[in-house]
């Protein structure tokens, strides 16, 4: 269940406001009202005629679960996110769609498993490199990336009449004909890969890394800077009584390399160096790193206070996977690339004033695509009926102050002969690993094994192989190739 902080026991539980309801639904509300001595939501609906609600998504790079002042870990300070969560909704139960961040992207934006696209279940390798057979044998027709064909929620903002911006990550295929300007930003300010060199936006292969709208550009300064300039300059040109507008703010931080924001060389990091190691981060360079995205996300929030627009903007961060090994992911066992808790459960952080209730934490199981729903939601757009979303909109439930709901959750990441696999229902988590024709699966119950260290497989095997019934059904409905065509 949502439990409420003491100091936010009176008064937060609010009726979802009117201007979230969908246009027709407002009308109908307005006729209703007009009947009723009572008259409910209508100053609302009234603000809804002639504005819709603004929305900024924040996402981090390979940040562990513990890695935020705000989610228990102490040698870091990092009181602009620590002081968003105080004002709004702290989730202790959000799920990464995948173990890796082009899965989760690719979720993120289409509102669905990325299973559905074909060719996306695991990060592009650098330099344009297919990981497992399907993307592999993308990558041999220059195919590997998420295609224009794909409805995106950001092409139905644009359609809406959202201004649109990404500054950031992108990491959803290196073609030119997958660059996110062609899938409704408006504008783009993005590196293309995995991970660069935050100074000289170099991969691990040499190639250059930094685009503005499909062009390549020269710019000066540290990724995490770059990037949040970019934002903020978007932010400030949009007007309070203007369209509404969409900023994706995708971080590369934490990711490796491991380089502070007064860690320049005047060459660019060689590729062999260990700071490439994304394993390996020296401890003090990683808190840094953190730290510092901390206080530049706060330059964003403290932007929408100055421009007007706090009031009326959804705010959400989350991290795209769970953390490398030089991440702190206590209490969960695993990392990134891994279908353990500490690969999949990430940090996340809702505020929306007068709508999200303050100082609020929830263990409602929610996950990337949940979000989607809830932009959509906000925006008042809908889903092509060939391409419904996936996930629940998670923004409602918590304005609402609802109960939590059930939910059955399911993850898949292929690479090489590897795949992970993951179900959760309930407390029960299934955890499987394929090696070649080798399947192990685990069962854990999370209620009293958060750190899944008592394997129950052996004790509750009924429960081991419905779960596995079930997993193997979803992966049988969802998995397709590009031509739409279920996976073998």
């Amino acid at each position: 269940m949502i439990q409420f902080l003491a100091s936010t026991q009176a008064g937060c539980r609010r009726s979802f406001p009117g201007h979230l309801l969908h246009r027709k639904s407002l009308l109908a509300l307005v006729a209703v009202a007009a009947l009723s001595t009572q008259i409910l939501y209508t100053p609302v609906v009234q603000a809804e005629l002639t504005s819709r609600s603004n929305i900024v998504l924040i996402l981090a790079d390979d940040l562990g679960y513990g890695d935020l002042g705000c989610y228990g870990r102490k040698d870091i300070e990092t009181p602009v996110l620590d002081r968003l969560a105080t004002q709004g909704v702290r989730l202790t139960h959000h799920y990464a769609n995948g173990p890796e961040c082009t899965p989760t992207r690719t979720a993120l934006l289409t509102g669905r498993y990325q299973q559905w696209v074909g060719g996306l279940e695991c990060a592009i390798g650098t330099g344009n490199v297919g990981r497992y057979d399907d993307a592999i044998r993308l990558r041999e027709t220059n195919d590997l990336g998420l295609p224009t064909s794909q409805q995106t929620i950001v092409r139905l903002l644009k359609e809406a009449g959202y201004n649109t911006a990404i500054t950031g990550k992108w990491h959803l295929g290196y073609e030119p004909k997958f660059a996110p300007h062609l899938h409704g930003f408006d504008r783009a300010f993005y590196c293309i890969g995995g991970g660069m060199d935050y100074f000289h936006y170099l991969d691990t292969v040499a190639g250059y890394n930094l685009f503005l709208n499909g062009r390549p550009i020269r710019r000066e300064g540290y990724f995490t800077d770059l990037l949040t300039d970019e934002a903020v300059r978007f932010l400030e040109q949009q007007s309070a009584d203007g369209a509404p507008f969409f900023l994706y703010v995708p971080y590369t931080c934490p990711h490796s390399p491991f380089q502070g924001p007064e860690d320049r060389l005047p060459d660019p990091l060689p590729l062999d160096s260990p700071l490439w190691n994304q394993g390996d981060a020296p401890p003090a360079t990683y808190i840094e790193m953190i730290e510092h995205m901390d206080r530049r996300i706060g330059t964003l929030l403290d932007t929408l206070d100055h421009q007007g627009f706090a009031e009326n903007t959804l705010v959400i961060f989350a991290s795209d996977n769970g953390g490398t090994r030089s991440a702190r992911n206590a209490p969960l066992s695993g990392f990134k690339g891994s279908t353990f808790e500490g690969g999949i459960r990430v940090p996340a952080i809702i505020r929306w004033p007068s709508v999200i209730p303050a100082g609020v934490e929830s263990n409602q199981p929610c996950m990337t695509f949940d979000f989607t729903a809830s932009i959509a939601r906000v925006a008042g757009v809908e889903s092509d009926p060939n391409q419904s979303w996936d996930g629940i909109d998670i923004v409602e439930h918590l304005a609402e102050g609802r109960a939590n709901v059930p939910r059955t959750l399911f993850w898949r990441k292929p690479r090489g002969e590897t795949v992970w696999m993951g179900l959760m229902e309930g407390d029960l988590k299934l955890v499987a690993e394929q090696k070649g024709d080798e399947i192990s699966r685990k069962l854990f119950d999370l209620s009293n094994d958060l750190a899944e260290q008592n394997d129950l497989s052996s004790q509750r095997g009924e429960d081991l192989d419905r779960l596995w019934t079930e997993y193997l059904s979803w992966e049988r409905t969802v998995r397709r190739d590009r031509r739409g065509k279920p996976r073998q």
